[in-house]
């Protein structure tokens, strides 16, 4: 029996043995193969460098794509803050447009009142500290005044109506604000109406 054991272990050894030397010969075999065919490798070669190429041509595009939206979103964050900013800037906008006439009115109403009747004493009073208050509070909320006289005429802040001829003004100067001009936070509102000097 122990020598029946003994064939078996010597046998499944052998067959070990050749089974090793069979994949050592294939292996020999391979490498001799890829030796033996130098236009294969150099063709491979020639593959690999071109595909290594591609590829470092694609990751340049794709990283210019990445910044390229990189730039995009950060321009579409800035304009979005932007038109936040201007939208919180300019939402008082139509409402001034329309106060405008009252604080007109108010103007019209101190500037032909009798300053001299005592009796319309306390009414002139309060319409001028309505009318202090009233710019005062437009003030902070962005709102300036244009009723500059003497200065040089600018159509973009003042509509002109009339010329007239002044030899103590240069050409082209204020005389007169007829109706006063306003902006909000230097956007025009209302152009103010003015003669100008010929």
């Amino acid at each position: 029996m122990d020598k029946l054991m003994n064939d078996q272990k010597k046998k499944k050894i052998n067959e070990e043995n050749l089974e090793n030397s069979c994949q050592e010969t294939q292996h020999d075999n391979n490498n001799k193969e890829l030796n033996s065919n130098p236009i294969r490798n150099k063709s491979d070669k020639k593959r690999i460098f071109e595909l290594e190429s591609e590829l470092i041509e694609i990751q340049e595009s794709l990283r210019d794509i990445q910044l390229r939206a990189q730039a995009e979103n950060e321009n579409l964050r800035r304009r979005s803050e932007l038109n936040v900013e201007k939208a919180h800037k300019f939402a008082l906008e139509k409402f001034a447009h329309d106060l405008l006439p009252v604080i007109d009115s108010l103007e019209r109403a101190l500037e032909i009142s009798d300053k001299n009747n005592v009796q319309l004493k306390s009414m002139i009073e309060g319409i001028e500290l309505t009318l202090k208050a009233f710019i005062k509070t437009i003030n902070k909320f962005g709102i300036s005044i244009i009723n500059e006289e003497n200065v040089p005429f600018n159509p973009e802040i003042h509509q002109a109506i009339s010329v007239i001829k002044s030899e103590s003004k240069l050409s082209n100067q204020i005389i007169k604000v007829i109706q006063k001009g306003y902006k909000l936070n230097g956007r025009l509102l209302r152009p103010a109406v003015v003669s100008v000097s010929e």
